[in-house]
């Protein structure tokens, strides 16, 4: 067997200042516990902030240092999304949540069965980094053939740093000799013990008789050394796909901008395109929801509400991350607020399977479909879905009455005009007038006349073609239209569409008139 550790030596700060506002971007950051340095970023290592440290000790050290709470409940959800990551690459996935000892936190997958679906080791670590790298963390990975073993060397080595991966059993027990033996006891008594008998590596540890440390310390240290090594067989909680998406994520700040939410439903969002990747399927439809803060409010009056919901729903299934960011992005940035927001939640439950995008060089018909569906969506966000309408031809020969304008449905876009609708549809007899102007005057423009033909400003026009006779309308109150239409070309150069009305309509009377000009 061969298994890929996953360790995230900066989860908890990572997962908590990953909703950061951008003036707090050039901040040291720590997280406290119990009024206890817990974690503390390179700038604040710099500055002598240490684990441990009281926060007044650390704030005198560093006065603008950016202080939060530890929250094991909101890395196990970031760790969560690492986990589905490497579903995504191998079905037998597990994982130690956020606990001590803190080395041992990851995900561990067995590969050996997948390494020939994805061409081989290289290849897999390839894609399982490009995979994990919109989650925005730092990951340590090692590979053993034990899962244990795997990750003691992913929390200990920075990835592929200090040496090849131990991928037989005897180069894993050299490497993990020289492991310290802080990566597996996570007691300080027990600890510090071991100091104090002067063990620092696992081999110190191994040299040893087995009776007395396990008098003394516990059969449970020699049995994940046993582990580790491949002595002992593993036991492991399998982690499955969630049927259902849904993740909670809370701000640094009150957010009253869509800016500052953006920033948290980022972070959501590639935890759900993890989630929907892992299951190998397109999103057709989530939803984010933004909590409130409770304010007060005067009596007899109506309280703001403490959530707001937003549904997206892509006009195509998509599990592009810039697209949906974008298409979101729009949305907020129209939707008044109520209240500043204090957490955001994300969930989905509608997912369609569909092929992978097109990788060819040239773009298919559904590429070029999904593209425009795509900008008729961005559109409708900005400006509203009644504001984008499409023309569809009507079953009619008046140049009035061809068209009509319609809301834009962008799933239905790039289909036949009878299957978009079944009362459109260009009748054949209208292919005699296809030579038409795109620029049509409503209502047409009354042209003067002398003997020889009809006057645009004053000018005579000159009768290239035509005439095309329509007659129709006979059903309509106002009249039949009986009309000889011509292409004709103004002094300037201007080719303009022309016709004379040859039964007199009522408002209109009867002779030359404007319809259209060329382009």
């Amino acid at each position: 067997m061969l298994w890929l550790a996953l360790h995230l030596p900066a989860l908890s700060l990572e997962s908590w200042a990953a909703v950061r506002e951008p003036a707090a971007a050039g901040r040291p950051l720590a997280l406290l516990h119990e009024h206890q340095v817990l974690h503390a970023d390179a700038q604040a290592l710099a500055r002598g902030v240490r684990p441990g440290m009281k926060r007044a000790t650390a704030l005198a050290l560093a006065p603008d240092l950016l202080l939060g709470a530890a929250d094991a409940r909101r890395d196990a959800r970031a760790l969560r999304a690492v986990a589905d990551v490497a579903l995504g690459f191998s079905p037998a996935v597990a994982w130690q949540p956020p606990q001590d000892p803190p080395a041992l936190v990851g995900v561990r997958l067995e590969v050996q069965s997948c390494l020939r679906c994805f061409g081989g080791l290289p290849a897999l670590l390839a894609r399982l980094r490009a995979a994990l790298a919109p989650l925005g963390h730092r990951v340590q990975i090692a590979s053993a053939p034990t899962a244990l073993g795997a990750a003691l060397l992913a929390g200990w080595r920075d990835d592929l740093a200090l040496g090849p991966h131990g991928s037989r059993r005897e180069a894993l027990q050299k490497l993990l000799d020289a492991a310290p033996l802080a990566l597996l006891v996570a007691d300080a008594a027990q600890a510090a013990a071991l100091q104090g008998m002067g063990l620092q590596r696992l081999a110190d540890l191994h040299r040893l008789p087995r009776d007395g440390l396990a008098r003394r310390f516990g059969p449970g240290l020699l049995a994940d050394i046993d582990r580790a090594r491949g002595h002992a067989a593993e036991a492991h909680a399998w982690l499955t796909l969630a049927p259902r998406f849904a993740s909670r994520l809370e701000l640094m700040c009150r957010a009253d901008t869509s800016a500052q939410l953006l920033a948290g439903a980022r972070v959501l969002l590639a935890r759900l395109l993890a989630w929907a990747g892992a299951r190998q399927a397109r999103i057709a439809r989530f939803t984010l929801v933004m909590h409130h803060e409770p304010r007060r409010h005067r009596a007899g009056a109506e309280a703001p509400p403490e959530r707001t919901a937003l549904v997206i729903a892509p006009a195509e299934p998509a599990a592009d991350a810039g697209h949906l960011h974008s298409l979101l992005a729009e949305r907020l940035g129209r939707l008044p607020l109520p209240a500043p927001a204090l957490e955001l939640s994300l969930s989905c439950d509608q997912l369609v399977a569909g092929p992978p995008p097109n990788g060819e060089l040239f773009a298919s018909p559904a590429s070029q479909r999904e593209g425009l569906a795509r900008l008729v969506e961005r559109l409708q966000a900005r400006l509203g879905a009644e504001r984008v309408q499409r023309c569809l031809p009507m079953a009619d020969h008046r140049p009035e009455c061809s068209t009509r304008w319609q809301v834009v449905d962008p799933a239905r876009l790039g289909l036949p005009a009878a299957t978009a609708d079944p009362a459109a549809g260009l009748p054949d007899a209208a292919a005699a007038l296809a030579a038409q102007p795109l620029w049509l005057l409503s209502p047409p423009q009354p042209l003067a006349e002398q003997v020889q033909g009809p006057l645009l400003d004053g000018r005579p026009l000159q009768l290239l073609a035509g005439p095309e006779r329509l007659e129709t309308g006979w059903w309509d109150d106002g009249g039949p239209a009986v009309r000889d239409y011509f292409i004709a070309q103004a002094a300037s150069g201007a080719l303009v569409w022309v016709f004379r009305q040859r039964l007199p309509v009522e408002g209109a009377g009867s002779g030359w008139f404007l319809q259209g000009r060329f382009a």
